[in-house]
């Protein structure tokens, strides 16, 4: 095997994780449409994977790549309803990477926790610039934030920075890379482009005026057309910095697209998916299989070269850590390998099983939207099965034809389950702890099987009707002063205004006008803890109080209307007073 560690000094580590681009929206992947100039000649720098999954949705393969370990095991399998905050317990790359002499850093999209002690900060990230929730205009994130000369949290700390999200999230990497140069970092760019609303720059989207695509499809390809224009500028820098060499630079993404591809008026197909079956969400090929580049000169890895081999997110932490001289042991089950080898063009075991699905719920259901991967095989929901060297678009169904190889992978997912389901728990959200009081939490991760208001929009439009809670842990007794809104503190409204529309920019779609709410009262339960109040609709949050005890509990907190309508508060603040 080459010699992993240069003389002179570890390896920097770069991961740009790009947010709901797929397979196809790449030039190089054979999209005619798409312009992708500098992420075709990095490809050439590079190895790529071409066999390379993560998660179908945005929490669980943040987690994954994080961890090592899939997003059934740590309470990461949906995006939203308290079910994408990754346990506290789980040790991260950042962790290990800090742990061990680098500089950490992370900017853009974290969507693994919005509260103590589950923030990126807290995560082993020593420095930090982050939306709140999935993405701008989520609900947990900052009241107006449009892509476009946002508020962003730094360390936690809201600040407001000028610029569109992407040039923002680049700019802070360079800046980072620049003043810590001296010594080996690890810098994390998980973007919120191209995650809709797809809103770009108006010179981006006009790239695309004259293509067959819908007016959403022009918007996503001319974010993604901003990326790869960030992603070149980043390169060119750390060659100039004579930095390139040894620095292990990684472009992949985060799930299928989720707009590359869709329909006309006419019914017919617009855009390009590189021929595979299902977007965004999908246990398919189309879902959760994803571009992946790795460049790194000193480490030998082969410039232009590609490899079919079956590779996860999940391998990302135990391959890195290998890659940079840094023992890794898990203490928990990892699902991810060590896959140097296959960086290095050795020969590995072709038998290898890793296993994705869909779950979206409150619960992992065993089966539910499963794919068991070997390298050359997809076993789907364990009845259909597909060769995907033969059949990369999963058309034919030949699991009459190899009952074997179904019995084989059925039993791997049998096994794999029992190994997660032991695992499964809800995170809980800390009241009263010191290095975090107050506390806000949002509807954004209320426990439902409900719909969630889960974006500003919805927030605007007064969405009600899902009954829920909170799980959260009650560090110490005390006195608890609970605040309740409807808008977000840093908005000023009141609870029954009617939000201002706002005027759109570029090609942002303006935001519409709020609904205005007749609340009448508001009650906070907790336990056997039921706390009422009545409720001025003029002021912008209601105010309840009461003594809590220690200990775990799921927290309900409601507006009532006039005519008797239950709400969910959408914003709460809670602040620990005194002790009882």
């Amino acid at each position: 095997m080459p010699v992993l560690i240069p003389d002179d000094k570890k390896p920097n580590i770069i991961i740009v994780f790009t947010d709901d681009q797929g397979y196809g929206d790449l030039a190089s992947h054979g999209n005619k449409y798409i312009k992708t100039p500098n992420l075709t000649s990095f490809s050439k720098e590079a190895l790529e994977l071409t066999n390379f999954h993560v998660g179908t949705t945005c929490a669980p393969s943040r987690a994954g790549l994080m961890t090592g370990r899939n997003g059934n095991r740590n309470n990461t399998w949906h995006t939203i309803a308290g079910c994408s905050i990754l346990l506290e317990d789980e040790r991260t790359m950042a962790q290990v990477f800090n742990e061990n002499g680098y500089s950490t850093a992370m900017f853009g999209k974290w969507h693994l926790g919005d509260n103590y002690p589950y923030r990126p900060f807290n995560r082993g990230f020593k420095e930090t610039l982050y939306h709140g929730g999935g993405g701008a205009q989520q609900t947990p994130d900052y009241w107006n934030n449009t892509y476009f000369n946002d508020t962003y949290f730094r360390n936690g700390e809201p600040e407001k920075v000028e610029g569109y999200a992407t040039d923002v999230w680049f700019n802070e990497a360079i800046k980072y890379v620049q003043k810590t140069k001296e010594q080996p970092f690890f810098l994390y760019l998980p973007l919120n482009a191209a995650h809709s609303p797809f809103n770009v720059p108006e010179s981006y989207a006009k790239m695309y005026e004259d293509a067959p695509l819908t007016d959403a499809q022009k918007r996503f390809y001319g974010m993604i057309t901003n990326i790869d224009e960030n992603f070149g500028k980043l390169v060119t820098f750390l060659k100039d910095e004579k930095l390139f060499d040894n620095t292990i630079i990684i472009f992949t993404t985060d799930n299928g697209t989720a707009a590359g591809i869709s329909k006309g008026k006419d019914g017919s197909i617009l855009g390009y998916n590189a021929g595979l079956r299902g977007t965004k969400g999908s246990h398919y090929d189309g879902g959760h299989k994803v571009p992946f580049f790795i460049s790194w000169p000193d480490g030998k890895i082969e410039k232009g070269s590609k490899s079919n081999e079956l590779v996860a997110n999940v391998d990302l932490l135990p391959t890195l850590s290998k890659m940079a001289g840094i023992e890794f042991n898990s203490e928990k089950p990892l699902d991810g390998s060590d896959m140097t080898s296959v960086l290095l063009e050795e020969a590995i075991d072709s038998t290898r099983m890793l296993v994705i699905d869909t779950q979206r719920g409150q619960w992992p259901e065993k089966g539910k939207n499963s794919c068991v991967m070997t390298t050359e095989w997809r076993l789907i929901d364990g009845k259909e099965l597909y060769n995907i060297v033969d059949d990369p678009g999963q058309k034919n169904d030949v699991a009459e034809q190899h009952s074997d190889k179904v019995k084989k992978m059925q039993q791997f997912y049998d096994q794999w389950w029992s190994s997660i389901e032991p695992e499964m728990r809800y995170a809980e959200i800390p009241l009263g702890h010191e290095k975090a009081n107050p506390v806000t939490i949002t509807v954004h991760d209320l426990h439902t099987d409900e719909s969630i208001p889960w974006n500003q929009v919805q927030i605007r439009q007064g969405k009600s009707s899902p009954t829920g809670y909170y799980s959260i842990n009650v560090v110490e007794d005390g006195n608890y002063q609970f605040k309740l809104y409807r808008y977000p503190p840093e908005s000023g409204l009141a609870l029954n205004a009617a939000a201002d529309q706002i005027t759109g920019t570029s090609t942002i779609d303006a935001l519409p006008v709020g609904r205005s709410i007749d609340y009448n009262s508001a009650e906070v339960e907790l336990g056997d803890t039921l706390i009422k109040a009545s409720v001025d609709p003029a002021k912008p949050y209601a105010l309840l109080e009461g003594k809590l005890k220690k200990g775990s509990y799921e927290l309900r907190t409601d507006f009532f209307t006039v005519d008797g309508a239950k709400i969910p508060a959408y914003y709460i603040v809670i602040d620990k007073k005194d002790n009882v």
